[in-house]
């Protein structure tokens, strides 16, 4: 299974934006997605993260009052609704496949800029 990440741009503080995460193959009811994102000079960080097949969520406590994650099933599909975005939200975003050796980032990510 690949994943590609989709749905950045620039937007102003106080705005939303919703990322999209296409599964090009079958996703287990057990497998695990998440978004993480990796802000210039910073190490890459968790985001959020969804079971495919129960929907349990879980969230960074950066983002857990804002941010959405959600998943699609028919249409092999995890998104990422962000809303009252920050500055401090700006960073390259990536989903994820949790593997058993961990998580998968092969997939290109994509860009979210948030002016002040």
């Amino acid at each position: 299974v690949q994943l590609q990440a989709s749905g950045g741009g620039l937007v102003q503080a106080g705005d939303s934006l919703r990322l999209s995460c296409a599964a090009s193959g079958r996703l287990l009811s057990s497998s695990r997605v998440g978004w993480f994102r990796q802000a210039p000079g910073k190490e890459r960080a968790f985001v959020a993260a969804i079971r495919w097949g129960v929907g349990t969520r879980t969230y960074a406590d950066s983002v857990k009052d804002r941010f959405t994650i959600s998943r699609d099933r028919a249409e092999n599909t995890v998104y990422l609704q962000m809303n009252s975005l920050q500055p401090e939200d700006t960073a390259v975003y990536y989903c994820a496949l949790e593997r058993s050796m961990g998580w998968d980032y092969r997939g290109q990510g994509t860009q979210v800029t948030v002016s002040s």
